[in-house]
């Protein structure tokens, strides 16, 4: 007998007249997925070669495996064969994300990883976005820092990482927190610059907290090395070691180690575009701040890239994609760039919309702005008109506004922006 494919978590269909199968399970498969073999999906299910099972049995099985979280869809067949039941389920992948352990000190990422492998069976270094793998992962890191004196739970949390691109799985120690007690740096322009010296009390005295650390390299440590013209600086693992009194059961504090690998020193070569057809080559090459030869300064080089959006922008360019792709000389340790341009659609004034003002502070709005209906939508006047030209506009006005919020609704259709504008 050959059943139909079932989609867990829903209930399989029984015929009224025929009673749910029950027989020896002879074999089990998997398929459908790309991340785990056919053996590893048909432990965790929870059934077992050589019982007896039932279709409910199969049923929960299947539920077992939709409510772990890394599979979007499991579905199961079954088919009577001689030696009794053969059981295939059929999944696909869920979303995953990688895992990140934000504050456990002494311990390795390898060290917690393997902890994690060793009771969580459908474990690749990912993580779903739910389910209830992520328990059992917990329960495996509660179990792994006890070894070493540490009684606390675990908890998790999908977190966005330093450059807001990617997510992350982020599992933490929850209870008490060590404080961090120094913070070494590898590289020495990272241990002698004034600017991240003096930003270092951020992190000194405060929880341990890997993700705090590596959101300043990000913020503060990143950019000195940027603007020193180390483009490909490389931010290595961070770990931290036990500092503090050892006649005590857990020690006071811990110490930071930040690998640095800063890479080489840049100088700046070219830039070419492709993709601009409203504003010429000639007129954005008078939008770079550098000359070739000069120190490739990331920071000065960014604020090109803003130049042209701005450029772009002050045209009605609002959706303007600026790619900036660098091409590496390595052996003349020079940069060039390789700038793709997607210009979209040129967007005109629409309506201008004012809540919470009188008829006459209504009035002044009105007469100070600048942006005909239906003329090319020019972003600069706008930002110029929310920073200055409304507290112009009220020069002599004896009410006073606390708060201002300024919107633009973008309409891609029409290519048209509102301007909203709410008075509180």
């Amino acid at each position: 007998m050959l059943a139909l494919l079932v989609l867990a978590p829903a209930h399989a269909q029984t015929q009224p007249d025929k009673k749910p199968p029950s027989d020896r399970l002879a074999s089990i498969s998997a398929t459908g997925s790309q991340r785990f073999p056919s053996g590893q999906i048909a432990a965790a299910s929870g059934l077992h070669l050589g019982s007896m099972v039932s279709r409910d049995d199969l049923q929960a099985a299947a539920d077992t495996l939709g409510k772990l979280g890394v599979f979007k869809r499991v579905q199961y067949r079954f088919t009577t064969i001689p030696s009794g039941l053969k059981v295939e389920f059929e999944v696909a992948d869920a979303p995953a994300f990688p895992v990140r352990f934000d504050n456990f000190p002494g311990f390795s990422d390898a060290e917690l990883n393997a902890a994690i492998k060793s009771s969580v069976g459908l474990f690749d270094g990912t993580a779903p976005e739910n389910g209830t793998i992520l328990d059992a992962m917990c329960a495996a890191l509660t179990e792994a820092i006890a070894t070493r004196g540490i009684n606390a739970l675990v908890s998790h949390t999908l977190v966005t990482l330093p450059g807001g691109e990617q997510r992350a799985q982020q599992f933490r120690i929850d209870g008490p927190a060590l404080r961090v007690g120094a913070v070494e740096f590898t590289d020495p322009l990272a241990k002698t610059d004034h600017g991240i010296r003096e930003r270092i009390a951020d992190l000194i005295g405060k929880p341990y907290s890997r993700s705090a650390v590596e959101l300043f390299e990000f913020e503060q440590v990143r950019p000195v090395y940027l603007a020193h013209a180390f483009l490909r600086v490389n931010f290595g693992p961070i770990t931290a070691g036990f500092t503090g009194n050892p006649a005590k059961p857990l020690p006071d504090n811990v110490v930071v180690y930040a690998p640095i690998d800063p890479g080489p020193a840049y100088t700046f070569g070219t830039v070419t575009w492709s993709g601009n057809t409203q504003i010429p080559s000639s007129e954005l090459d008078k939008l770079i701040v550098l000359m070739p030869g000069q120190v490739a300064n990331g920071n000065r080089l960014e604020l090109t890239w803003e130049h042209v959006r701005d450029a772009y922008a002050k045209s009605g360019y609002l959706d303007a994609d600026v790619n900036p792709s660098p091409v590496y000389n390595e052996a003349a340790e020079r940069v060039s760039f390789s700038v793709s341009i997607t210009e979209g659609s040129q967007y005109h004034m629409g309506d201008l919309i004012l809540t919470g003002l009188s008829k006459e502070g209504e009035r002044r709005i009105r007469n100070a702005w600048n942006i005909a209906r239906g003329a090319v939508f020019d972003r600069s006047a706008y930002d110029q008109f929310v920073s200055s030209g409304i507290a112009q506009a009220f020069v002599g006005f004896p009410l006073h506004y606390e708060k201002i919020g300024h919107f633009l609704e973008t309409n891609p259709k029409t290519a048209t922006v509102q301007v909203l504008l709410d008075f509180q």
